[in-house]
Order: structure tokens, then sequence, then C-alpha cells
């Protein structure tokens, strides 16, 4: 397998295999659970994912594991899932998609901006800042997280009357 690491090979390997379902795989975790290996598979795509894409995607991966045999003959568990609130927003396409929700951004300067998200594109992001828009490029973020909120911006819009 050269210098390549597992997880490597397995982002390798899985990437077409997630495309072709149409979603991105964002990433690929394996930890030892007692007796068994646990392999974390986190896909995700604009407008979410659903369970019965998560179960597609689940079949495709194991079919294309069983294939490869890059598990190795130890038995494992499977588990496919869309990312939790808690991932870091790193790639363009994760704050695309975590448009209109809170988020805490985090400059290379040390920096900390808080604000609602307006718009993303391939080269930064558009936060609301207290009323205020503010561009951030992604040349001079580190990451971002979404803040928690028991009240979204959605669901106050109709909730008037």
């Amino acid at each position: 397998m050269g210098s390549a690491s597992p997880r490597d090979h397995l982002m390798k390997l899985l990437e077409p295999v997630v495309g072709a379902e149409g979603l991105d795989l964002e990433d690929i975790t394996v930890t030892q659970a007692g007796r068994r290996r646990l392999l974390r598979v986190v896909v995700d795509r604009d407008g979410g994912v659903s369970l019965d894409e998560v179960a597609d995607v689940s079949q495709a991966v194991s079919a294309a594991l069983d294939d490869d045999d890059s598990m190795g003959q130890a038995a494992y568990t499977l588990e496919v899932s869309s990312p939790g609130v808690d991932r870091p927003l790193t790639e363009p396409r994760h704050w695309r998609r975590a448009a209109k929700r809170l988020v805490k951004a985090e400059l290379k300067n040390g920096d900390v901006v808080e604000g609602r998200i307006v718009a993303a594109d391939e080269s930064g992001v558009d936060i609301d800042v207290a009323g205020a828009t503010r561009r951030l490029g992604f040349e001079d973020l580190t990451r971002g997280r979404v803040q928690v909120e028991f009240r979204r911006i959605d669901d106050v819009d109709g909730d008037e009357g």
C-alpha cells in the first residue's frame, strides 16, 4: 500500500462510490470498539441527506469495501451518517450549507466573529454581524462552528400572528 495511510486509502476508494450516489464524502474514521472496529463514513450534500440516501450509500460503500478487502478479515461495523451540528466549517461547501445559521468564525489573526451567514461562495462568506454584512475571505478564516439555537430564524418568520 506504500506510504498512504489506511484512512487515505479508504478516502480514495470511497470518494467515487459516495459521489456516484450524488453525495460528498466528508470524513472517514476507524476506531476500535472492543474486539470490533467501527468504520464511520460521514456524507453530505446541499439540501441535506435523507435516510433513504444514507441507506443507499451504505449499501454501495459496503459492497465497495467487500470487493476491495480494505478492512481485512476482522469484524467491523459500518456506520454511515450525515455531519452533526458540531462539525467545523472548513470548506466553502460547509459554509454554503450553513446559510442562515448563526456561526462563530475564527480568523487567522486571532479575532472571532459571530453572526448569521448571509451567503457563501468559493472565495468567502458574508456574515451579518449586528445588522451589518461583513465579507470574510476563506484565506482569512481558520474555521467556523454553527452555534446551537433553540429558535432558528426560519422558525420565527412564520410565527407572527
